[in-house]
C-alpha cells in the first residue's frame, strides 16, 4: 500500500502545476471568448490543432523511450540525458529551420497569407517545446517533483499574466473603460489590431522563459551522440512516435475535419470557422477531466517502469486502475451535472450553443485516462507495436465517425465520434492486454460505477425544473448521490488506503 501513496503523492505533486495550473490557465477561456468572435478563435484552434501534431513528431517518443532505457539496471541516467538532449536538439532546429524556410508557402497553403510571421512563431515554439521536454524528463527520474511543478506553474502564470495585461487591462485602457489617463502610454505597447496575434507571441515569449528557469538541468548537459546507444532506443520510440501521431488525430482533427466537412448553412449564420471556435471553447470545458489524466501520467509513467519487476505489481496496476476512474467519473458527474455554472465561463452567449458537447467529451476522456492505464501492458513487456496498431485503429475510427457524423450532427457528431474513439480503443487494449499481461482489474466493479455516473447526468439534464433554487438544489442532490455510493461501498477499503 506504501506503493500506492507515493503515486498518489507524486500525482498530487505534478497535479500541482497541471490541474492548479491549468485553472489558471483556463481563465483565458473567459477573456478569449469576450474578446475574440468565434470565427477569430477558429483560426487559433485550427493552427494549433497543426501545432499538437507536429509536437509529437519534434519528441518522437523519445522522453518515454529515455524513461524505459534509464530506469533499467545498471543505467547511466546521465549519459543517456545528454544522448536523448543532444538528438532532440539537433532534430528540432532542422524541423523548424524548414519550416520556417517554408512559412511563406504553409501560409498560402493553410489558406492565412498575410499570417506568416504567426508560422514562424510557431515554429519557434515547437523547437523550445521539444528541446524544454527533456529537462522536465530529467526531473520527473530523479523524482524532483516540486522544481517539475514549480517551473511549469511560474510559466503558466506569466503566460496568463501576459494575456491579461494586454487582452483585459491594456484593451480596457484603450478603450477607455478606465484610467484613461494611462492611454498615451497604452498605445505604445498596445495595438487593438494586432488581435490574436497576442496570443501566439505571449506563447513564443512564455516558452523562452522556460530556458532559463531550467538552466540548472541545462549545465548539466554535454553534447553527446553515440548511435550505438541511440539505436535501440530509436528503435524503442518510434512504433510511439506513430503511436502518438494516430493518438493526436484522435484529439484534434475533429477541428480541421469541422472546418472542411461541415456543410455551409449547417449552423444558420455561422461560418464553419465560427463552429470550429464554438466546438473548441467547449472543449475547453471538458479540460478538468484532462488535467488529472495529465497529472496521473506524469506519475504513473515512471511507476510504471520502476514498478516492473514486482511480483505484487498485476496487482498494485488493477487497484491503481480502479482508483483512478472512481476519480476521473467524479469529475464527470460534477461538471456534467452542473454544467448550466459552467457554461458561463463562457462569456459570450454564441460560444454557450454548443455547450451539450460536454458531457460527452468529458465520458470520451475518461475512457482516454482508462486507455492510459492500459497501457502499461505493452509498454512494460516492450510490445509497444501494439500501441500503435490500436492508436491508428482508433484514428481511423475519429476519422470515419467525424466524416459520416459531422454532415449529419455538426460538432455533436465530433464529440460522438471521439467518444467512440476512445472507448474502442480502452476496450481493444484491454482484451489484447488479457492475453499478453494480464492485470486482475475490477471490471464489473469499474462498469458499475461508470453507468451510475452516466445514469446520474442522464437524470440531471434530463429533467426539467424551471425554478433556479430548486434546479441547483435538485443538482446539488445529484451530484453528491456519486460520493456517497462510493463511500459506502469502499469505505473500508479507503480507510486502509
Amino acid at each position: 500500500m506504501s506503493i500506492a501513496k507515493k503515486l498518489v503523492g507524486q500525482t498530487a505533486a505534478y497535479g500541482l502545476s497541471s490541474i492548479v495550473g491549468r485553472a489558471l490557465n483556463y481563465l483565458l477561456v473567459p477573456i478569449y471568448t469576450a474578446v475574440f468572435l468565434p470565427e477569430e478563435y477558429g483560426v487559433v484552434s485550427y493552427l494549433y490543432a497543426f501545432v499538437a501534431f507536429f509536437n509529437i513528431l519534434y519528441t518522437y517518443g523519445m522522453e518515454t523511450a529515455f524513461f524505459r532505457f534509464a530506469n533499467k539496471t545498471g543505467a547511466d541516467q546521465k549519459k543517456l540525458y545528454n544522448e536523448v538532449l543532444s538528438i532532440i536538439l539537433c532534430s528540432s532546429i532542422l524541423f523548424s529551420g524548414i519550416i520556417i524556410l517554408a512559412s511563406g508557402a504553409i501560409a498560402d497553403y493553410i489558406g492565412y497569407p498575410e499570417q506568416q510571421k504567426y508560422i514562424i512563431w510557431l515554429a519557434i515554439i515547437l523547437a523550445v517545446d521539444a528541446i524544454v521536454s527533456i529537462p522536465f524528463a530529467w526531473l520527473r527520474l530523479q523524482n524532483k517533483a516540486v522544481k517539475f511543478a514549480s517551473v511549469k506553474l511560474a510559466n503558466i502564470l506569466l503566460t496568463v499574466g501576459a494575456n491579461m495585461f494586454f487582452l483585459v487591462l491594456c484593451r480596457d485602457i484603450y478603450q477607455g473603460e478606465y484610467l484613461q489617463s494611462l492611454r498615451p502610454l497604452v498605445t505604445r505597447v498596445y495595438n487593438p489590431a494586432f488581435g490574436i496575434g497576442y496570443i501566439f507571441l505571449i506563447n513564443l515569449i512564455a516558452n523562452g522563459m522556460l530556458i532559463p528557469m531550467l538552466w540548472k538541468e541545462f549545465s548539466l548537459f554535454r553534447f553527446e551522440l553515440n548511435k550505438e546507444l541511440l539505436r535501440p532506443m530509436l528503435v524503442y520510440a518510434y512504433p510511439l512516435l506513430f503511436m502518438g501521431l494516430a493518438g493526436m488525430v484522435n484529439e484534434v482533427i475533429d477541428r480541421i475535419l469541422l472546418e472542411e466537412w461541415l456543410p455551409e448553412n449547417f449552423y444558420p449564420g455561422m461560418s464553419n470557422m465560427a463552429a470550429v471556435g464554438i466546438y473548441s471553447a467547449c472543449y475547453k470545458l471538458s479540460i478538468f477531466m484532462t488535467l488529472a489524466i495529465q497529472a496521473f501520467r506524469y506519475a504513473a509513467e515512471p511507476f510504471f517502469f520502476s514498478q516492473a519487476e514486482d511480483k505484487n505489481s498485476p496487482n498494485t496496476f488493477a487497484m491503481v486502475m480502479k482508483w483512478f476512474v472512481l476519480a476521473c467519473a467524479l469529475i464527470f458527474v460534477f461538471i456534467s451535472v452542473n454544467l448550466e455554472d459552467f457554461a458561463h465561463l463562457l462569456r459570450s452567449e454564441s460560444y454557450r450553443t454548443g455547450i451539450l458537447v460536454v458531457p460527452v467529451l468529458l465520458l470520451a476522456n475518461l475512457f482516454l485516462g482508462v486507455y492510459y492505464n492500459l497501457s502499461v501492458w505493452f509498454k512494460l513487456t516492450d510490445k509497444t507495436k501494439f500501441g500503435t496498431y490500436i492508436s491508428f485503429g482508433g484514428a481511423a475510427v475519429t476519422i470515419v465517425f467525424n466524416l459520416l457524423l459531422i454532415p449529419v450532427l455538426g460538432y455533436m457528431g465530433s464529440a460522438i465520434a471521439t467518444f467512440i474513439c476512445y472507448f474502442s480503443m480502452a476496450l481493444v487494449s484491454y482484451l489484447l492486454g488479457n492475453h499478453h499481461y494480464p492485470i486482475p482489474y475490477p471490471v464489473k466493479t469499474i462498469i458499475g460505477y461508470i453507468l451510475l455516473a452516466i445514469a446520474l447526468v442522464w437524470l440531471a439534464l434530463g429533467i426539467e425544473i424551471p425554478n433556479f433554487w430548486l434546479r441547483h438544489a435538485f443538482h446539488l442532490a445529484v451530484t453528491a448521490t456519486f460520493p456517497v455510493v462510493i463511500w459506502l461501498k469502499e469505505r473500508p477499503r479507503f480507510l486502509k488506503f
